[in-house]
């Protein structure tokens, strides 16, 4: 199996989402290197750059997780280092 270094964006509209998003997050704590969240307060919106090291098919179905929760918007950003674990 092999993994990649990526980021992930998240844009967080909608706080009533947070619970989910958190519960997501915990579930894949074992790939996240670091997490960096930036409340906007003036915009409503949260901001959250989380790094990982993890496969790449968990990598999507995590942004994609994410993604579908209402008013939450994720992007992957990948890195073109991959490690054969």
């Amino acid at each position: 199996m092999e993994t990649r270094v990526a980021c992930l964006s998240i844009i967080v509209e909608n706080s009533d989402s947070v619970t989910e998003l958190n519960e997501i997050l915990h579930e894949s704590g074992k790939y996240i290197i670091g997490r960096m969240g930036i409340p906007y307060k003036e915009k409503g919106v949260n901001i959250i750059s989380i790094a990982m090291d993890a496969p790449q098919d968990v990598i999507n179905s995590m942004s994609g997780r994410i993604g579908r929760l209402d008013g939450v918007t994720s992007k992957v950003a990948y890195s073109n280092v991959i490690t054969k674990a």
